[in-house]
């Protein structure tokens, strides 16, 4: 995912690439540059994801670019516009949230058709899903459309599925915003934000660093060589089970190496792991020892929702 200081949105588009916090001027590029097969539009969400608030654009060569946006009960309309450049221009005022940003545009409604009724989950089978949801929650790197699959399955035996779609989304959608409302009162930077920017910079030093990386080591470790770039000697990263650790309070295990094996080089990436770790404000604990896992401890995990 491509991460850029910029607008508090992210955009998705029909080639599959995701853009986090994109600038303003890149989101106007990339609605110039729809129209083709496999790049027909994007879609574009706040940052942190709110349930049914979004806009999108679709264009085909020939046709009108078609923006249109939705506002949870507020509703969801739609226009047909002649050019990009107001496209571009309407989109980005929506992301800016400004004040007026829709006016001057003829709006017509999208039809939702009737809203499906979604019967109440059991309690026992409630209160099991919303525990696996408020973990991964706290891990902080689902959206919300992975969070509503995994609450959809987590309970799955057999045949037997006791959480339907619809009820999985509503009840994830649920927890969600309590999360995000629990994020605004977070100040500053974060110890995730923190381990974020430490691995960017080794990234950027030929270390291949990845966050919430596969399930396991031995998928990790199997896995981590495809994630290298051209020129990269090493590697850092911490899998799903690392992240559930760190996510309740035990701290976090980073796993690392040198892609040639050796022993005495992959000390050498530990120990610039640990420089850039320090580097970013975080603590770690680690004997120098190339057959020991670095810990970052303490470390208070408070990572902030995207979507």
């Amino acid at each position: 995912m491509e991460i850029d200081e910029g607008l508090a949105v992210k955009v998705e588009t029909e080639t599959g690439r995701s853009h986090a916090r994109i600038a303003q001027d890149r989101l106007r590029e990339l609605v110039h540059t729809i129209g083709g097969a496999g790049n027909r539009f994007l879609v574009v969400q706040r940052v942190p994801d709110i349930p049914d608030e979004f806009a999108q654009v679709w264009h085909e060569e020939g046709g009108d670019y078609r923006l249109e946006h939705r506002r949870g009960a507020a509703g969801f309309c739609g226009t047909n516009l002649p050019a990009p450049a107001q496209a571009a221009d309407l989109l980005i005022g929506w992301a800016r949230r400004d004040a007026g940003w829709d006016a001057g545009v003829s709006w017509e409604p999208v039809g939702l058709g009737p809203a499906e009724e979604v019967p109440e989950l059991p309690d026992e089978v409630r209160e099991k899903v919303e525990e696996r949801v408020r973990l991964l929650l706290r891990c902080g790197y689902d959206s919300r459309a992975r969070l509503a699959e995994a609450a959809e399955e987590w309970l799955v035996d057999g045949d037997e599925r006791p959480v339907s779609r619809a009820q999985a989304q509503r009840l994830v959608d649920r927890l969600w915003m309590e999360r995000v409302t629990e994020q605004a009162a977070w100040v500053g930077t974060t110890d995730p934000e923190r381990l974020t920017a430490a691995f960017e910079a080794l990234n950027a030093r030929g270390i291949t660093g990845r966050e919430n990386f596969t399930c396991c080591r031995s998928c990790g470790t199997a896995e981590i060589g495809g994630e290298r770039a051209e020129g990269d000697r090493g590697f850092v990263y911490f899998h799903t089970q690392c992240t559930e650790s760190a996510a309740a309070g035990r701290g976090l295990m980073l796993l690392y190496g040198r892609f040639d094996g050796s022993e005495q080089t992959t000390a050498a990436v530990g120990r610039e792991v640990v420089a850039a770790l320090g580097a970013a404000g975080l603590s770690v604990m680690w004997d120098g020892d190339p057959d020991t896992a670095i810990e970052v401890t303490p470390l208070t995990w408070r990572k902030r929702l995207v979507g």
